[in-house]
């Protein structure tokens, strides 16, 4: 019996897993044959009576069989048919298909997959339906964000947009959804308004260095892309931000009360916190009020008296609080001192950071804002004054001293804020829970409240659209 080839010709044909036919005289006596590889397919059947020759394969230094090595490899039932695995066809060895073999995905990494992706899948749901009843204010108030900061990074048309979308296109949603019949749902929310009240908190924080840096020089617009940019920003913390913030400054959560604060304080405003609880709701629709509007007033001569006027009473409000709490031994600080700290340190952070273009972009964009809160409080009781008693006091304040607004999508981008009768009715109650005044009892504006408050600019407008509706009220009353 011969040595076998060292390196088998796999071009022939054979019998997969069997003994090579020998159909030939290429396989004479005392050969190998070479032409068939072990393990390759054939395409005839062995000769009747043939003994099939071994073959001989030399491994670590000595022969051994591998018809021998392959018959215990095959399968039971017998030699695999002509035709089969590609293994086979290309005549590899052992090694060789220990080597191919493909590789396998190690066992249950796939179910893990399945199981991280089912429990995101899980969380995802349960954090969508905690927020889903604050949607629609989620959309209204941080919808214009990604304006803002395309106009602060890329300028140009986004500038342009981020303006339009605070005004033109915020009225046309307010109009469409009045001509349909669309209101607000009513919305039961618990805490998670105050959640989306500490959101909107941050949010105000980050967009407010955003704009100061932009408009201070690294967003390199020309005069009309400056002012609309600072149109933008202005208009979004004077209507979500003194709303989110004045929202803050209702609740019981001593923590919550110092964000809004702290939101007040960022855009110079501070002593709004006390003069707003203290003076405004104790005094609303009385001359006592600063924040009250007589009829008459315009708009210009009420925030030359409201803004001195207010910082004055909170003042002493916060004064007579402190010295009625060191009667009990207390020694509190009058916030009055905080507020001034904090506008210091906003406003030396501001220079430090973008410099006096900076501090003086910082001074106007919260002048911009200070005016919108004044404007709201112009409108929203303008000319509605409560009657004074026999006794010498005022009439309890009631939803016919507070213009309400019923435009659903500027409400909900000022946090219901519109709905301002309710607000005064209940202070504390959280804005996706306001409503409108029931029956009618409080008047209603004509247009919705950032509209309303951009004609109280021009006074001659203001006047002929509100002084009849006075005098109609004055006649029902």
């Amino acid at each position: 019996m011969g040595t076998t080839d060292a390196a088998p010709d796999q071009s022939a044909t054979g019998n997969a897993g069997g003994p090579a036919p020998d159909n030939g005289p290429e396989n004479g006596p005392g050969r190998t044959p070479g032409a068939a590889a072990a393990g390759a397919p054939t395409t005839g059947e062995p000769t009747t009576g043939a003994r099939p020759q071994p073959r001989l394969a030399v491994v670590a230094g000595r022969a051994v069989d591998e018809t021998a090595a392959e018959a215990s490899r095959e399968p039971r039932g017998g030699p695999r048919a002509s035709g089969g695995t590609a293994e086979a066809d290309a005549g590899t060895g052992p090694a060789d298909r220990a080597t191919a073999a493909p590789r396998r995905e190690t066992p249950g990494r796939g179910a893990a997959l399945r199981a991280g992706a089912a429990r995101i899948a899980v969380a995802g749901g349960a954090l969508w339906r905690r927020w889903r009843p604050l949607a629609p204010f989620l959309a209204a108030t941080l919808g214009p964000v990604p304006l803002l900061l395309l106009a602060a990074f890329a300028g140009g048309v986004w500038s342009l947009a981020a303006l339009l979308a605070m005004t033109a296109v915020l009225h046309t949603l307010d109009a469409l959804a009045l001509r349909r019949g669309i209101g607000l749902p009513d919305t039961r929310a618990g805490e998670m308004a105050d959640r989306l009240s500490v959101v909107l908190a941050a949010v105000h924080f980050v967009l407010l260095l955003v704009a100061v840096r932009a408009l201070a020089g690294a967003g390199g617009y020309g005069l009309f892309g400056w002012f609309a940019t600072f149109l933008a920003f202005g208009l979004w913390f004077g209507q979500v931000s003194n709303s989110n913030a004045h929202e803050l400054i209702h609740r019981s959560d001593r923590r919550l009360y110092q964000l809004g604060t702290a939101v007040y304080v960022s855009l110079l405003f501070g002593h709004h916190s006390s003069a707003h609880r203290l003076v405004h709701h104790r005094f609303v629709a009385t001359t006592d009020d600063p924040n009250t509007a007589t009829e008459g007033e315009s708009f210009y001569q009420f925030a030359a008296r409201a803004w001195p006027g207010a910082l004055v009473a909170g003042y002493e409000m916060e004064e007579h609080r402190r010295e009625a709490a060191a009667v009990n031994g207390a020694r509190p600080t009058n916030p009055y001192l905080l507020y001034a700290a904090g506008s210091i340190a906003v406003s030396a952070l501001m220079l430090g950071l973008y410099g006096f273009s900076g501090l003086l972009v910082y001074v106007l964009l919260s002048a911009h804002a200070q005016i919108q809160l004044l404007l709201s409080d112009y409108v929203q009781h303008y000319g509605l004054l409560r009657r004074m008693l026999p006794s010498g006091n005022p009439e309890p304040a009631g939803p016919q001293h507070s213009w309400d607004a019923p435009h659903p999508v500027s409400s909900l981008m000022m946090l219901n804020a519109p709905r301002h009768a309710d607000h005064h009715a209940h202070p504390g109650r959280p804005f996706p829970e306001l409503v409108l005044s029931p029956g009618g009892m409080a008047p209603l504006l004509p247009y919705s409240l950032p509209v309303m408050a951009t004609i109280a600019l021009v006074p001659g407008a203001w006047f002929r659209i509100m002084d009849p509706r006075l005098r109609g009220l004055r006649r029902s009353a």
